[in-house]
């Protein structure tokens, strides 16, 4: 099992190439681009899925392996490294394509790992993870993400109300102008209803998002006061990226899903109302997060125990692929509504 486990340092594999890519110039800088959205995607169309499950005794084993947490605990550090490395870069000259291609690097780590990770241990009961989550969501500016996921999202997945679910025939562009905007306003009033409930004020400090806002602004204000106000805007650029790759997995997970409406509300959450990947390669380099129809049947469940459920409908590929399917909506239509179709 220490095997299985060892093998969720592939993803470190994305951080040593954006090393380069903020040490380097020239091609070096394309490497994790290249790697994430064209060798990855490649080969996990030539790889097969894998819908195999863990045992019981394997499924016990692996929930108690430290050495998952530790994965992900040493994310924190890293991507707080990535982020100096970030900024240090702009001291050597650059060209205008090499400023944008680290800004899309930067994007791509706090999308893959200043938010995928920090979902993996917001979901966590103890004090010190949700803490890691959270400085984590801090690197990508999508604090709410926390209020508005836990509280929000897994209540109302696959319904009307949720931002986070897109609607079929609903283009990935303009589900980014509703699931963000919408999303933030959902975390508001879940703050705010919070307060109420604790009989304190809307406008009052002990507000999550109050203190989530003032803690982006210091951090924002921090980076400016160090590094000036062109790299600050370059970081602002790639935050903005990163939450973009967030809205982008949330649309490609639930598109076109619905749960029905009962009298007393809506059915329970099921495998059956988010679009699952066993793909291997996905599965791998985010933590197994693809299996994310388990994930909103039990949330409460680890990234390396998540099970496959053969009633759940299946992606044609993995999320880096389907990914950059989204981004062409006449091509995601075609494919996509003809699944959603069949599944129904």
């Amino acid at each position: 099992m220490r095997i299985r486990s060892l093998k969720f340092a592939a993803p470190l594999s994305i951080f040593i190439l954006s090393y380069f890519a903020f040490t380097r110039n020239g091609w070096w800088i394309a490497g994790p681009l290249l790697y994430a959205w064209v060798f990855i995607p490649l080969l996990e169309l030539a790889i097969p899925s894998n819908h195999e499950n863990l045992s019981a005794q394997e499924t016990a084993v692996a929930k108690e392996d430290k050495l998952y947490d530790f994965w992900l605990y040493i994310i924190v550090p890293i991507q707080y490294f990535s982020i100096y490395l970030f900024i240090k870069s702009f001291d050597t000259q650059h060209t205008t394509l090499e400023t944008a291609g680290r800004i899309f690097v930067m994007g791509l780590l706090c999308g893959s790992f200043g938010i995928n990770v920090a979902h993996e241990l917001g979901h966590r009961k103890n004090k010190f993870e949700r803490t890691l989550a959270k400085s984590l969501l801090l690197t990508s500016l999508y604090m709410h993400f926390y209020i508005e996921h836990n509280k929000g999202h897994h209540k109302n997945v696959s319904t009307p109300e949720d931002p986070s679910s897109a609607r079929k025939d609903e283009s990935v562009y303009a589900f980014y102008l509703r699931s963000v905007a919408t999303g933030f306003m959902s975390a508001w009033k879940i703050a705010a209803d919070e307060q109420k409930k604790k009989q304190l004020p809307v406008w009052h400090p002990s507000n999550q998002m109050i203190q989530f806002i003032l803690l982006q602004i210091i951090f924002v204000i921090a980076i400016a006061i160090y590094a000036g106000f062109f790299i600050t805007a370059c970081f602002v650029s790639a935050a903005i990226i990163g939450f973009l790759l967030l809205e982008t997995v949330n649309y490609i997970e639930h598109y076109g899903l619905q749960r029905k409406k009962t009298d007393s509300g809506y059915e329970r959450a099921l495998p059956i109302h988010s679009w699952n990947s066993d793909h291997v390669i996905g599965r791998l380099m985010l933590f197994e997060l693809s299996r994310h129809s388990d994930h909103h049947y039990m949330a409460s469940k680890k990234y390396q125990i998540l099970q496959h459920h053969d009633e759940a409908p299946q992606m044609p590929t993995g999320y880096p692929g389907m990914m950059i399917l989204s981004l062409i909506p006449p091509i995601w239509f075609s494919i996509m509504n003809k699944k959603l179709l069949k599944f129904q």
